[in-house]
Order: structure tokens, then sequence, then C-alpha cells
């Protein structure tokens, strides 16, 4: 029996390339050399599966015309960097890997917020530096954590998980936005409360982490003026998506002094970050390690490998998006 024909567009952990490589006939990016959106629509006519990540762009116009591909793996949960209603009105079904990666993107958030309130950051880099003259009380201040609030928009998995961390381990008060209603039982221990509005979470909360996708009407959605909400005392904690924050707008806010500081781990443009943030003290950048963690990754991977296995044998498959 031939086997079905499937592209990597990146390196992935061993374990999974080597699951793929034994099943598949896979052809794998053993260079790690991020492929051009053009390179992805070629390969989606000399393929049966393409597997990009989150970092690749497949807009609508690689979906035109007829494709060998019949199905696209993502390796990631989020997938506003790919034209669904062009793939799937191509015929081409696409998956995802949602859940795996719940408790490293929460402790990312909380490792954020944290390296922000105590100033880590800022402290690595002046011992590094050889700047470090030694203790001294007024040294370096930073904020306490331990009943301040913290707002979280966004309260599916990641959300609530950020959640329990921070109302169990740092002593936060938790209150949060979301679209749609939270089963109270997914809520439990938690005393969160929620609020009508987006606003509202901002004006109240010390700390803001965001947890939701990107793209669409989320494009922006922390725009100047809900920037401004959380007032020159308030954290902003970004591991959802960069676009969701309006970056130009989070700039000037840092710099005047509108916003205490910012914890971002992604970025609009990525792999390029302002050299604006970069310079600042006030802010934590993290290269996008949500999920960078061996057993995480190596869990999206064969989560990806599950849906291409329940497709190729004709299976429900698990994890489409549409």
């Amino acid at each position: 029996m031939t086997k079905a024909r499937i592209l990597l567009t990146r390196r992935w952990p061993a374990a999974v390339e080597h699951r793929l490589s034994r099943d598949y006939d896979t052809t794998l990016n053993t260079d790690d050399v991020p492929m051009t959106t053009e390179a992805i629509g070629a390969a989606l006519n000399d393929y049966d599966a393409v597997c990009p990540t989150v970092s690749d762009r497949l807009p609508a116009r690689i979906f035109t015309g007829d494709h060998r591909a019949r199905i696209i793996g993502n390796f990631g949960v989020g997938f506003n960097h790919i034209d669904i209603a062009a793939a799937n009105g191509a015929g081409l079904t696409v998956t995802n890997t949602p859940g795996v990666l719940t408790d490293c993107t929460a402790d990312t958030a909380l490792t954020l917020m944290l390296m922000l309130a105590r100033r880590a950051g800022e402290g690595e880099r002046e011992l590094r530096a050889g700047h470090w003259s030694g203790w001294r009380p007024t040294h370096m201040m930073g904020t306490r954590l331990r009943g301040k609030t913290l707002g979280i928009i966004g309260m599916g998995r990641i959300g609530i998980a950020t959640a329990h961390r921070a109302r169990t381990a740092l002593g936060m008060k938790v209150i949060y936005y979301n679209r749609s209603e939270v089963s109270s039982d997914r809520l439990t221990d938690l005393n969160a409360q929620r609020r009508d509005c987006i606003e509202a979470v901002l004006e109240e909360a010390d700390v803001v982490s965001l947890h939701l996708p990107g793209g669409g009407e989320n494009t922006h959605l922390m725009d100047a003026e809900r920037i401004a909400l959380i007032g020159p005392e308030g954290f902003v904690i970004n591991t959802a998506r960069g676009d969701v924050i309006d970056q130009t707008a989070l700039i000037t806010a840092l710099r005047e002094g509108r916003i205490k500081g910012a914890g971002l781990d992604v970025f609009e443009g990525e792999p390029q970050v302002p050299a604006e943030l970069i310079a600042m003290e006030n802010v934590v950048l993290l290269p996008h390690l949500g999920s960078a963690t061996t057993e995480t990754r190596e869990d999206m991977g064969h989560m990806v490998a599950d849906n291409l296995d329940a497709f190729f044998a004709g299976r429900a498959v698990p994890n489409t998006v549409s």
C-alpha cells in the first residue's frame, strides 16, 4: 500500500518525526529554515498533507485551483495564520492541537507576571553587566502580587489555568471577561467574578492577562483607549497572539507612563520585535515560549499525527477547525 506523502514545514521533536517517517512518506525540514508562503503553496500540489506551524503564513491565494493535498495538520492551537474559509473551500480539512499546551502556556503567563512585578529581567541584566553594587533597602523595588486583582480576557482553558495558578500560588483576586458564559464547574475554587465588558476588567484589574484567539475581530482588541484603562500602575501580559495588542499603541503607552509594564511572549510580525520594546526596562520579552517544553511539543506533534492517522484511515478526525 502506498504511503501518503506529508511535509513538515519546520523541525519537530525527534520522537514525532520518527513516528511520521515510519508511518508516512515524510519530508522533513532538516535545516529548519522557514518556508515561504509560495513554497508552502507549491507543496499543496506535491503532498497529500502539509503540516505547518503557527509561524507560517497560509493566505487565501495559495488555495486556488486543484490541490493534491487533502489535509493541513497544523502544529499549534492557534490557526489565524491560515485562511480557514479558503482552505475549506478548496476541499482541505484543517486540524489543530488544542488542550495539550494549556498548562505550559499558563505557566508562561505566570512567569511573565512574576518577572514583571519583581523586575527580574531588569535585575538579571544589571547583575550580568557587572553593575550591581550590593543589597540596599531601596534597590529595584517591585510589586507584591498577593492581594492584587488579575483580570483575564478570554476565560478558556488557558485563561482558567492561569487564574487557578494566580489565585492558589499568589493569592490574587480573579475577575474576567468572556464572550460566552463559562460553566460554574470549570471555575471551582476560583471565586472568579465575571464582568460584563472588557473595559470593566481593564479598569479594575492590577494585572491583565490576555487569552483569546488572534485575527479577525480580535486584531488590535487592545487599542490605545483600552490600554489606557489599565492605568499607570497596571501591567498587561500577552501569551495569546501578537496581533491582539496594537503594538504601536502599547509602546506609546509604556513610554508615556500610561501603563506600568508589559510581559510579552508573542508579537506582531514575529520574529521581528520593535527596537523600542527591546530598549524598555519595564517590559519582559520572551521568544514565543508558551508551549516550549519537551513534553508539550511532543504531545502537540503526536496530536497532529493522530489527526492524520484518523483522516487517512477514513475515521472521524478529532480536532478539525472551520
